[in-house]
């Protein structure tokens, strides 16, 4: 079995600062340190999940397009550091809108990645910025790690790499 590392997008991978709603390219950077985290992270033998919610579809705000197109930057801009990301997987839904299955912090998402990948929930993390991402990990039963918004990622791949959680 592979453990898995899995990140929240906007606020953790890339700053959202000053947008409710990340969509557009101009608006896109990278938290602090990510890219060099990441490759630690990899070079740990972990895998490189994101999972996301992405509501502005269901609002009608972006569409898919724009989802995959800074999922597609992303990538390019990780594999600058050697990071190859595993997968993404998004939730375009709103409780507004509808009803899904699919919406942190209901596991599914996590659930058919590690399902997919074949992921040992022991020796895997969710690392978010939100309480909503711990409900997930907690739902998914993977360790959760809260981290300041916006302000990257070090010190949890650290404590991860120095086996400080538990």
């Amino acid at each position: 079995m592979q453990k898995a590392i899995f990140l929240d997008r906007d606020g953790v991978i890339n700053s959202n600062e000053g947008h409710y709603y990340v969509y557009r390219k101009e608006d896109f950077t990278l938290t602090p340190r990510l890219g060099e985290c990441l490759k630690k992270l990899q070079d740990a033998g972990f895998l490189l999940i994101v999972v996301s919610n992405q509501s502005g579809v269901a609002h009608g705000l972006y569409g898919l397009p724009e989802v995959e197109a800074l999922n597609s930057l992303l990538r390019e801009q990780v594999a600058a550091f050697g990071v190859q990301l595993t997968e993404f997987y998004i939730c375009t839904h709103h409780p507004s809108v509808g009803k899904c299955l699919c919406r942190k912090p209901l596991p599914l998402l996590v659930q058919k990645a590690m399902s997919r990948y074949d992921v040992d929930a022991s020796r895997s993390y969710f690392i978010g910025d939100r309480e909503t991402d711990m409900q997930t990990a907690h739902n998914a039963g993977i360790k959760g790690i809260l981290v300041e918004a916006n302000a990257g990622i070090a010190n949890a791949v650290e404590n991860i790499l120095n086996f400080k959680f538990t």
